[in-house]
């Protein structure tokens, strides 16, 4: 009995230090979870902080970069100017690179892939320059000049360049319109007058190789309305003929025109000047007219402002100095060390100037050679930057440079966001396909031209990227190898090819054709195109069957039974050696394959609609031979055999020889019927059936 209430004590016991222990437990658990209530507490608080610093931070960068710009435009003054930006457009050929060169004395023209400008170039023409051409010009005093030179920059002609034109209009403040007088207004010159009506940028038009009129004698040295005093009355007449279609031609795009000194009102008509940039006459002329109109007309806007506004043009390597970017510097200054940021393949690219280079006076900022080092660059100028980072720098797009650290970040996005508002803008105004290939450039404005040229051209493109072609590149293309092998090509504009991304594309077999001119890019993908589809036709060439119709001759039946032998008249379509013949009203009974066709006793392999032929008729193998009489009828008509896979490899590789046919063949898919047409007779054919309405 004592036994068993010692028990129940000691059980009574045991239960109390249970519930000490796991009230004890309890709170510690609680005191535990307010430990951490209060550490996730601080922690939101802490991070809020850090949001509210981070804001400040921004709104100080913010406040800093519009008193920046605010104490900027107080400083503007008429007596300090930069240099104006010349724009020199026109249509291809018409002489715009060889007018520069002209007046640098150089030879970039000849330097020129193709003889062609493929990217804009910038030349800086001091004032001696502007002296030394301008000598012989009456009225023109080099004494008045505010401004410390002329900023001129070279843009492409042909029409895949428009957008590079757009873009270099967009940079420039007047413009030198170079039209051929011996050629007029061409495409690309009305293209030239239409951007720059939209823009409201003064011009002048530059009469160019005026050495070419009738019997015109040279003479550089003196003033152009002296030369054209001095010719003979024939080269008179020719010359005001061919100035008088100019100027109506100009009526016609809404232009008042007149030669520069008869004009009547410089802004109400556009001043033309008679120029050649072989022999140099009228350079002078040109020259001097567009500094008096910067002068006069265009003061304000020349005021220098330290606000940056800078763009890149391109992005290239030079011994030396490494990976580079060629900028055209309007308003502002760049120092040696300047943080700067710019648009990359991989995002914002930020990194601190190494080196501040000029060309030579006179020089293109494009050509390889010489260039003077500077500490500071003060606009307008075309300079070349050497920094760290800048191999997948993207070109087309603004420059900024950050003062503070605090606005690294802010310029960052800003740069971000322009990058991606011009690839919309470039998505939006081309059709991306599901099946095409893969196309790559240099710079946004030559990715622009690529797509406009391969638009004209029927090209279809899948994916765009500007920047170097590297191995996720060749992955993208390689897509299309599942999809159609036709498309599985890169097609690479003045890019680099990396070396691990063409040893990938040879492993997966991706082609990557990459050129420096447009044309010849465009021409070897037309011509592997072209081989490409030669060769699936060989391979397809026993498979396809060309839909036909055919009218037996009845005077013509030569043999009855294997092999027929007879006489037809292509009725619709294209027959060929090798198509499988049947009758639709016979239940579509199947009589043989075409093996040999002759006509005027010549062996041929193909006859179109109209001709008639002497054809002979084998049974297919393992079938029983047919025979004319039994199976079928001089009245009866015969087609070809057409199958699901016949229509697919016609569709496919035979399109342009259907399209070729006598009459006409279009080809289109509906579903699961695949309908070829011919003179208003249709063959429908859905699978392996043929029924003809």
């Amino acid at each position: 009995m004592c036994v068993c209430i010692y028990l129940i004590l000691d059980t009574s016991e045991a239960t109390k230090a249970s519930l000490d222990t796991k009230k004890s437990e309890k709170d510690d658990d609680n005191e535990d979870e307010d430990d951490e209530s209060e550490e996730e507490s601080d922690s939101e608080d802490s991070e809020d902080e850090r949001q509210t610093e981070a804001e400040k931070r921004k709104q100080r960068a913010l406040m800093r970069i519009a008193k920046r710009k605010e104490e900027s435009e107080k400083k503007l003054t008429l007596d300090d100017l930069r240099a104006p930006v010349v724009c020199v457009l026109g249509h291809v050929d018409h002489g715009k690179t060889k007018i520069l060169d002209k007046l640098r004395r150089t030879n970039v023209q000849e330097g020129e892939v193709g003889g062609i400008t493929q990217q804009i170039g910038a030349t800086n023409v001091p004032t001696h320059g502007i002296q030394r051409q301008t000598h012989m010009v009456k009225d023109f005093d080099m004494g008045k000049l505010k401004f410390p030179g002329l900023l001129i920059i070279d843009t492409p002609g042909h029409e895949s360049f428009s957008n590079l034109r757009s873009r270099g209009s967009s940079l420039c403040d007047i413009a030198i319109l170079v039209v051929d007088i011996t050629q007029g207004l061409e495409p690309q010159t009305i293209e030239s007058i239409n951007l720059l009506k939209k823009k409201k940028t003064p011009f002048v038009v530059a009469l160019n190789k005026v050495d070419r009129v009738f019997e015109w004698v040279s003479n550089p040295s003196k003033d152009i309305r002296e030369i054209i005093k001095m010719q003979k009355e024939p080269s008179k007449n020719d010359f005001e003929r061919r100035c008088k279609e100019i100027v109506q031609g100009l009526n016609i795009q809404g232009l008042n025109a007149a030669l520069f000194w008869e004009n009547p009102d410089a802004r109400q008509y556009v001043s033309l000047v008679p120029t050649s940039a072989i022999s140099g006459d009228g350079m002078g002329n040109l020259i001097a007219l567009v500094c008096d109109m910067c002068q006069q007309r265009l003061s304000r806007r020349l005021m220098f402002n330290e606000e940056l506004q800078c763009t890149v043009l391109e992005v290239k390597t030079i011994q030396g100095h490494g990976t580079t970017i060629d900028v055209i510097l309007i308003n502002g200054r760049l120092r040696e060390g300047d943080t700067i940021i710019l648009a990359g393949t991989e995002g914002p690219i930020v990194t601190q100037i190494r080196s501040l280079l000029l060309p030579k006076p006179l020089k293109e900022i494009r050509v390889k050679g010489q260039y003077d080092e500077f500490k500071e660059i003060a606009a307008a100028q075309g300079v070349k930057i050497a920094a760290r980072d800048l191999e997948k720098a993207i070109a087309g797009l603004n420059l900024q440079v950050a003062y503070h650290e605090d606005e690294v970040e802010l310029l960052k996005e800003e740069v971000d966001k322009e990058f991606k508002a011009a690839m919309r803008s470039i998505k939006a105004s081309v059709v991306v396909k599901e099946r095409g290939v893969y196309v790559q450039a240099s710079t946004l404005g030559a990715l622009e031209a690529l797509l406009e040229f391969f638009k004209a051209n029927s090209v279809p493109y899948s994916g765009i990227r500007v920047g170097p072609v590297v191995k996720r590149d060749v992955m993208r293309a390689a897509a299309m190898l599942e999809h159609d092998p036709m498309y599985a090509v890169i097609l690479a504009f003045d890019v680099k090819v990396e070396k691990d991304a063409q040893e990938l594309a040879d492993k997966e077999g991706v082609k990557i054709f990459s050129e420096e001119t447009i044309y010849h890019l465009g021409d070897r993908y037309v011509e592997y195109i072209k081989e490409y589809k030669k060769k699936k036709q060989d391979e397809f060439r026993s498979v396809a069957v060309f839909p036909c119709k055919l009218k037996i001759i009845p005077t013509a039946i030569f043999n009855k039974r294997d092999p027929i032998v007879l006489g037809v008249t292509v009725d619709v379509g294209i027959l060929r050696t090798g198509t499988p013949l049947c009758v639709p009203s016979k239940e579509f009974v199947e009589i043989g394959i075409v093996t040999s066709m002759e006509f005027d006793h010549k062996n041929v392999d193909l006859a179109k609609k109209g001709v008639d032929v002497c054809i002979k008729i084998e049974p297919v193998p393992g079938n029983t031979p047919k025979l004319f009489g039994r199976h079928f009828e001089s009245e009866d008509v015969l087609v070809s055999k057409i199958s699901r896979e016949s229509i697919n490899a016609c569709k496919d590789y035979f399109r342009d020889d259907l399209s070729k046919a006598a009459g006409g063949a279009r080809v289109s898919q509906c579903n699961d019927a695949v309908a070829l047409q011919y003179c208003g007779t249709v063959v429908s054919l859905c699978c392996s059936a043929v029924m003809l309405l």
